[in-house]
């Protein structure tokens, strides 16, 4: 039997490797990733007895997101939120950044604009400390952050490109790519591919990234789950 790809299990592999200092949980049952950082956990083998260990690592009012191959049935006591195909892509290297001096890092002082404006676009999943995963970095305007993307995931091998965001103000400048390529050629130099995840209805995005040399690697299922509420059948 073929030795599975890494990136199959992306959350998995990431807390029980290059981000297992991150994790919460009993790598026999169920880890995760603080609430306040990212929505992320995962159980070795998906059983109901490690799904609910799971649960129990998660907030009461919050919810745990889930990325595999497969979808997930919930166990007793939580419920199916929402569950969602996403494509998942990889590249080698993709092309060399431009200079640029309007490209700045970004960090703790500007971790209330990220948010804001992950709030705005809707990259994905961004909470108050998603920005401590890896390095960001964006544009400002004016004063104003109007781009930023950065690090998510680590898997052996592998980092994920996260939180391509641009304000709706300044879209159709090209200003995802440019940083794209910045996060991309760092993550490159260090010996490793890129990845990344994408709703197949994005269709504008799909076709940035493909330009950027992207090609999909595999169909994934993002699941998040919540508890059940009193009363709630």
């Amino acid at each position: 039997m073929e030795n599975p790809h890494p990136l199959d299990r992306p959350v998995w592999n990431a807390l029980t490797t290059r981000q297992a200092h991150l994790a919460l949980g009993n790598p026999a049952m169920a880890l995760r990733f603080p609430a306040d950082m990212e929505p992320f956990g995962a159980t070795p083998a998906d059983t109901p007895e490690q799904l609910s260990a799971l649960g129990a690592l998660t907030p009461m009012d919050g919810g745990v997101a889930i990325v595999e191959r497969h979808g997930i049935m919930p166990p007793p006591g939580l419920i199916t939120l929402f569950q969602e195909p996403v494509c998942q892509m990889i590249a080698v290297r993709i092309a060399d950044p431009q200079s640029d001096p309007g490209i700045i890092p970004l960090g703790d002082a500007d971790a209330a604009e990220m948010r804001a404006l992950a709030e705005l676009t809707q990259p994905g999943p961004f909470h108050a400390r998603t920005h401590e995963l890896g390095e960001f970095v964006g544009i400002r305007e004016n004063g104003r952050l109007i781009a930023m993307t950065g690090e998510r995931m680590r898997v052996p091998g592998f980092t994920e490109i996260s939180a391509v965001c641009t304000h709706p103000d300044a879209r159709g400048r090209g200003l995802a790519a440019i940083l794209m390529q910045v996060v991309a050629a760092k993550i490159v130099a260090r010996g490793e591919q890129l990845f990344l995840h994408v709703y197949p209805h994005n269709k504008g995005a799909i076709a940035v990234y493909e330009k950027l040399r992207f090609r999909h690697r595999a169909n994934m299922r993002l699941t998040v789950l919540r508890h059940r509420q009193p009363g709630e059948t």
